[in-house]
């Protein structure tokens, strides 16, 4: 599975670092305004994201990939899996959603195949990522994927309270609480709500916004429910599930609300919602989602120490007496 996932990610991925790089030159772009400096450097940064894809997703087949620093692989992971992963399920609608959105704009024909590649390429790696990074993380990390959840969690198994445990569970509740607002206001706007939309930009309000308001808020309120999961250590079995969906929901929070600043460059088209709506749901994801991803932090922490001082235990002379 590490290996297929690996090697699928990073064949998925290169028709999208080829039109990247092709754009990022200003040659076959689909519109007059994405042959603009700002519009080639986004292509440019974008490129690179895609040739880092592709390093990553062979680093996480190959043994030396393991040698690798932790927040070299950590970092790029979990912002690109918080934007892929939520993709996944919508694929088949946010495609073409997205090709009539640029058609709408005045877009050539030829747009639609480029955005096929496009969409088929990040489908792939939002597939075959994940998939590779399970198995290099079991590899690199086992106490991060294995055993019950109450393991790492001294509250949950009655010990002694660590000296993080207190700062995550505040965290954890303050997350939730955060999530679980920002999910309602999604899900309100999603399901046709208009009180902090602009009445004069309603018409804004196309397939590509619906859908991305509704995942955000179905994975605000599932990371709201996997935080406290984890913090507190009741609500699940299995250490795994919890953790999965509080890596995913974090890293959509925050990623999706630093793609949401495009809205304010020009290059996207403008957002309904208004000003002080906007930046309240797209600051407070960004905070939301890195905060979240703090707190998983020093639940892994707490988990590996735990672990090692077991292991250590276990190792002493007539400690299996």
């Amino acid at each position: 599975m590490r290996r297929v996932g690996g090697f699928g990610a990073a064949v998925a991925v290169t028709p999208y670092l080829l039109i990247k790089v092709v754009w990022s030159f200003g040659l076959l772009v689909p519109t007059a305004e994405m042959a603009g400096a700002d519009w080639r450097l986004v292509n440019a940064v974008t490129a690179l994201l895609a040739a880092v894809g592709v390093a990553l997703a062979l680093a996480f087949t190959r043994p030396w990939g393991e040698r690798l620093p932790a927040w070299l692989v950590a970092l790029p992971v979990w912002v690109g899996t918080g934007l892929l992963v939520p993709m996944l399920p919508l694929a088949p609608l946010l495609g073409p959603a997205a090709m009539n959105r640029d058609q709408e704009a005045g877009s050539p024909d030829f747009w639609v195949y480029e955005q096929v590649l496009v969409m088929v390429s990040l489908v792939g790696v939002g597939a075959g990522l994940p998939l590779a990074l399970v198995g290099y993380a079991r590899a690199r990390w086992p106490h991060a994927l294995g055993g019950p959840l109450a393991l790492g969690c001294p509250v949950a198994l009655g010990g002694p309270v660590g000296g993080t445990r207190r700062l995550q569970v505040a965290l954890a509740r303050a997350v939730a609480a955060g999530c679980a607002v920002l999910g309602g206001v999604k899900a309100y706007w999603a399901s046709g709500g208009v009180v902090g939309l602009d009445a004069g930009a309603l018409e804004r309000r196309d397939l590509w916004w619906h859908l991305l308001s509704a995942s955000t808020a179905v994975w605000a309120l599932a990371g709201a429910w996997a935080v406290l999961v984890l913090a507190t250590g009741r609500g699940a079995r299995r250490f795994v599930p919890p953790m999965a969906v509080t890596w995913v929901s974090s890293g959509t929070l925050f990623a999706y609300a630093v793609y949401g600043l495009l809205t304010l460059t020009g290059m996207q088209q403008p957002s309904p919602e208004l000003p002080l709506a906007a930046a309240a749901t797209r600051e407070g994801g960004m905070v939301l989602g890195v905060t979240m991803g703090l707190t998983l932090l020093l639940v892994l922490h707490d988990r590996r120490l735990l672990h090692d001082r077991r292991g250590a235990l276990h190792d002493r002379p007539g400690a299996s007496a």
